[in-house]
């Protein structure tokens, strides 16, 4: 008899050991959790106390919150309809009422957040937003997501052969006559190009058929996205009706889909059958966070609007406005561009930002509990960015509570406290390259004994804070929450976010690893049918599958599983597994078409299966995840055979001939800063040389390249020379070891005379230029240039100032510090 089969989530990851430790919490580290204490401070109770500890839990976490006149207080009261979960005279009764419409194993399934999510009284702009705040409420009710491994069942799809699915034209030729004249004339006053994303009327077409194309169902034109916004939503009908507006963007698509041949497969492929990731795939992420003190979440799953919802279910929400270059990301997430000229006049740098009343959230809650986490899902644009703010509740460039940055390759985290001022830096450790231009789990802790740790993906990076702890409560409460940039827009930061939190608690090593573990964004199985394949009843090979961004999906971990716990494989060959999008294989990605095994007793397990890779690939997007097909391939799956032979790997071409590259280079910015301090002596962290380093950090150089040498990069070298030589020369200790001999206190009328002179020029030269170099300038010359630069400033007609001569030897050293001899490598 077929039985159904039950799989944890993590089976195929790295969590299968984690789930070993997660059984055995018991001793240790306590695991117990405190619920939020925080409600909205609107709802008035006067009704009987809570009758047990859990019902208060369910009273602080949920009928506060809902309870609200604006939210389900209206109709869900005493005298209102079943199920009254927000009884506002008796919290018990309520309580009753709504163990009927949870699931406190899985909150996300409770009937009360279904009911929301199909579009019931939801009191933001956004179903899902509502739907996501009510299941952080009854999270935070059941004892919040632990962090434990959640049961998935696996049920098999429907089985349908590959092929038949209708793909996009590559050109955009057809949707210029059918879809595109609607989409200019009724909607190009908010989505043409530089206004409202997406630029679905922008004045070029093939822009605006990108930006169509996962909007469009080809397959089922009625259920497009530009069909439900204007039937569902009633978003900008035209001619006084929707239903009128809906029917005949639901005809263009039509008359675009009539122009595509369906796609049809090989007949040769030995394929599995066909799935889509929205129509057949079954949600593989049912929680598996730790969020017990979460005050504040971010997971973006809107896609489309300008307002990013808070759905932590704790008030107030800190909902962020979206403005200048911000888009959403498919697969949860947004996306903060570079700066943009806007009609050729003003720059927009984007940001998303809260209100400064709502923000006070952050205040009061972090400074109460004197603690906090700041986690982040994250992918920075590049590794070249500087002082770009990620995360930052502030009040300008220079005033902050606290912020999470990038500089190059280090994340930099800002933060005031009662032991440092307002800007105290905590950085990775220069050289490690900890950022990298790729999906990041960031977590800055801070608690008043340790003081600020960085983890990254999951392990902390051990850099050490070199401010004390110290305590919140300086905390200034008149600053807003913003991230990709300062909320004065001249900080701004390249990069994707998939999910921003804030915890009033901070997050031990194992709850950080875990929330590392479960992952980011919405993920799926897809169970690709097999049996007609394989004498194996229910057959499928399962992968792991998300939308990644707004062009790719990610396709990881397969493995082999029959949903009969009774079956097993025996011994079946497989080779040369490749995936399918659309009735044909994909160029690229084919991350396990040289695999060759052998799906067996041995490594199969009843009711988990056998894992056949750990590894991930990405391909393309076409339609989107509604419309793209997927299917699999194989070189050999049991008795079925479509051998393959690659063809022979066309010659490379012939390298271009380039001119040959300088066999000099430029020194960086922390080169340079680092090598004027070991020739003068004066350390890096002296107050005056710091502040002209930050000063013109920017303007040196920042890569290698010689033949890159600008003006602009000379006067900033020049301004860090005057500045080390002036600390050099005014510091009576290094003076004096430096110059040996030389009398500052003479006047600059006899101090350098021509034996003086040597007692100046001489340090320099030897220190800063060295001698028997293969390549470097002539002394001779060097000294020439120093006589000349003496000769004029001290010509003072005999009436030089008193500190004529220490200015004249700061010259001296800036001129020789500053040159070429300090700066080429």
């Amino acid at each position: 008899m077929t039985k159904k089969t039950r799989f944890y989530q993590p089976l195929l990851t790295a969590l299968t050991l984690s789930l070993l430790a997660l059984a055995g919490c018991n001793s240790g580290e306590s695991t117990e959790s405190l619920p939020n204490t925080q409600s909205p401070g609107t709802s008035q109770y006067n009704g009987p106390a809570p009758a047990t500890a859990d019902v208060q839990a369910f009273k602080i976490n949920v009928w506060d919150n809902l309870s609200l006149s604006n939210r389900c207080g209206e109709c869900h009261n005493s005298s209102g309809q079943s199920p009254r979960f927000a009884h506002e005279g008796d919290v018990n009764v309520a309580y009753a009422q709504a163990n009927q419409v949870v699931n406190l194993n899985d909150p996300g399934r409770s009937a009360l957040v279904t009911k929301v999510a199909g579009g019931h009284n939801c009191w933001l702009g956004s179903d899902q937003a509502c739907a996501d705040a009510i299941t952080s409420m009854i999270s935070s009710w059941a004892g919040g997501s632990s962090g434990s491994v959640n049961r998935i069942e696996l049920q098999a799809p429907a089985l349908r052969d590959p092929g038949g699915t209708l793909p996009f034209p590559e050109s955009s030729a057809a949707f210029s006559t059918t879809v595109y004249p609607l989409l200019t004339t009724y909607c190009s006053s908010c989505h043409a190009d530089g206004d409202t994303r997406p630029y679905l009327a922008s004045g070029n077409v093939d822009t605006a058929y990108d930006a169509a194309k996962s909007r469009m169902s080809l397959t089922a034109p009625f259920s497009s996205r530009l069909v439900e916004r204007l039937r569902d939503d009633r978003h900008n009908c035209w001619n006084n009706s929707c239903e009128f507006s809906a029917n005949e963007m639901e005809s263009a698509i039509e008359s675009l889909a009539g122009t595509v041949t369906p796609s049809a497969v090989d007949p040769d492929l030995v394929t599995s059958k066909a799935l889509t990731l929205d129509g057949d795939g079954l949600l593989a992420n049912s929680g598996g966070r730790y969020e017990d003190h979460v005050i504040a979440l971010y997971e973006f799953k809107t896609g489309e609007g300008n307002t990013a919802f808070d759905t932590s279910g704790i008030e107030p929400s800190m909902h962020l406005s979206l403005t200048g270059n911000v888009e959403w990301v498919g697969g949860y997430g947004i996306s903060f561009g570079p700066a943009f000229s806007d009609n050729g006049f003003s720059v927009r740098n984007g940001k998303a930002q809260a209100t400064t009343g709502n923000s006070r959230k952050l205040h009061d809650l972090l400074t109460a509990s004197g603690e906090y986490s700041l986690e982040a899902w994250l992918v920075p644009a590049n590794v070249t960015q500087e002082d770009a703010r990620i995360v930052s509740y502030s009040g300008s460039a220079t005033d902050r509570n606290l912020t999470l940055g990038q500089t190059l390759q280090n994340y930099e985290i800002l933060q005031r406290s009662t032991t440092t001022d307002q800007n105290a830096v905590f950085s990775t450790e220069d050289g490690a390259n900890r950022l990298q231009a790729s999906l990041q789990h960031v977590v800055i802790n801070f608690t008043p004994d340790q003081g600020r740790r960085i983890f990254i993906n999951g392990e902390a990076t051990d850099d050490v804070d070199p401010a004390p702890g110290g305590l919140l409560s300086s905390w200034d409460d008149n600053f807003a929450l913003v991230m990709g940039n300062e909320t004065d827009g001249n900080s701004p930061w390249e990069g994707t976010l998939r999910l921003v939190a804030f915890h009033n608690r901070a997050l031990s090593p194992a709850q950080v690893r875990t929330n590392f573990e479960a992952g980011v964004g919405q993920k799926y199985y897809l169970l690709f049918g097999l049996s007609h394949l394989v004498d194996v009843p229910q057959a499928f090979m399962v992968f792991e599958v998300s939308q990644f961004d707004s062009y790719s999906y990610l396709f990881a971990e397969p493995f082999f599983i029959s949903l009969d716990d009774e079956a097993s494989p025996g011994s079946i060959p497989l080779a040369g597994m490749k995936l399918g999008v659309n009735g044909r294989e994909t160029l690229t990605g084919q991350a396990w078409s040289r695999l060759d095994t052998t799906l067996n007793d041995g490594d199969y397990v009843a009711g988990r299966g056998q894992v056949l890779s750990r590894q991930g690939t990405i391909i393309p997007l076409e339609g989107g995840p509604e419309a793209d097909e997927f299917f699999l391939s194989f070189s050999r799956l049991g008795d079925h055979e479509n051998v393959v032979v690659e063809g022979a790997l066309p010659p490379p071409p012939a390298l271009p001939n380039l001119p040959a590259a300088p066999d000099v280079g430029l020194k960086n910015f922390d080169a340079i800063n680092a090598t004027m301090s070991k020739l003068t002596g004066v350390p890096v962290t002296n107050s005056q040389v710091r502040d002209t380093f930050e000063t013109v950090r920017e303007q040196l150089p920042s890569v290698a390249n010689i033949e890159g040498f600008l003006s602009s990069q000379q006067m900033a070298i020049t301004q860090m020379a005057i500045g080390y030589c002036n600390e050099l020369v005014d510091d009576i200790s290094l003076r004096g070891n430096f110059f040996p001999g030389f009398n500052f206190n003479a006047a600059a009328g006899t101090a350098f005379t021509p034996g003086n002179r040597d007692l100046v020029t001489n340090p320099l030269i030897d220190t800063m230029v060295g001698s028997n170099l293969d390549t470097q300038p002539l002394v001779a010359d060097l000294e020439g240039e120093l006589d000349d630069l003496m000769d004029s400033l001290t010509a003072c007609g005999g009436s030089c100032e008193a500190d004529r001569t220490a200015t004249v030897v700061k010259a001296s050293c800036a001129a020789v510090l500053g040159s070429a001899t300090t700066l080429i490598h």
